[in-house]
């Protein structure tokens, strides 16, 4: 799974093989064909985007086109092993109800972002004064879907108001896992596994 996006290789390292998984943003279904490939997980999928839709359909990959921030309604409760939401949330209109959704169709839930506290984006806005743009954060200001910035710190106080549970977290920094220790300032990415 060396293939995968960094963030991703470390949900599915953490996957039960034969495991229920919804990925919601799937992309081009990249993290989907490795678990059904590698731990014969019965992998679905949403993606807002046509056409990577039909990229993951091409593969062989059971993904419908639909917006995570209306669509999840749909599904029933606990009707997957895991909820997956890889570089995703900052994207919904309401990240806090996302969570709610994400733990309801699923038993638990891995959920990935940009850290946007990280220190080359701080002395981005110190220095320059303007939004970064990093390698990790490609999109100019107006041009982003990243409708919400948040932090490590930010999305651990969030999980501790609505009362869910952290099972395992993960930090990236250039591609690597890092400690936890000043994770809100060294980190470029987390993945956070979560339930009720």
């Amino acid at each position: 799974m060396s293939e995968l996006r960094p963030d991703l290789a470390l949900i599915a390292e953490h996957v039960a093989p034969g495991a229920r998984v919804l990925d919601i943003g799937c992309g081009d279904g990249a993290l989907m064909a490795a678990l059904r490939d590698t731990k014969g997980v019965d992998a679905r999928g949403m993606e807002i985007d046509p056409a990577k839709v039909e990229q993951c359909v091409s593969k062989g990959l059971s993904v419908i086109q639909g917006d995570a921030d209306t669509d999840l309604a749909f599904y029933p409760r606990d009707t997957f092993d895991y909820a997956i939401l890889s570089q995703t949330l900052q994207t919904t209109s309401r990240p806090d109800l996302m969570l709610d959704e994400l733990l309801r169709v699923g038993r638990k839930a891995f959920v990935s972002f940009p850290n946007f506290a990280h220190w080359r984006v701080r002395m981005a806005l110190l220095w320059r004064g303007r939004m970064p743009v990093t390698r990790q954060l490609t999109y100019s200001w107006y041009d982003t879907p990243n409708i919400h910035h948040l932090t490590v710190a930010d999305f651990r106080d969030l999980l501790a108001a609505k009362g869910v549970k952290t099972e395992a977290c993960w930090f990236l920094a250039d591609g690597r896992e890092i400690g936890a220790t000043g994770a809100n300032w060294l980190a470029q990415n987390a993945v956070f596994q979560i339930s009720r």
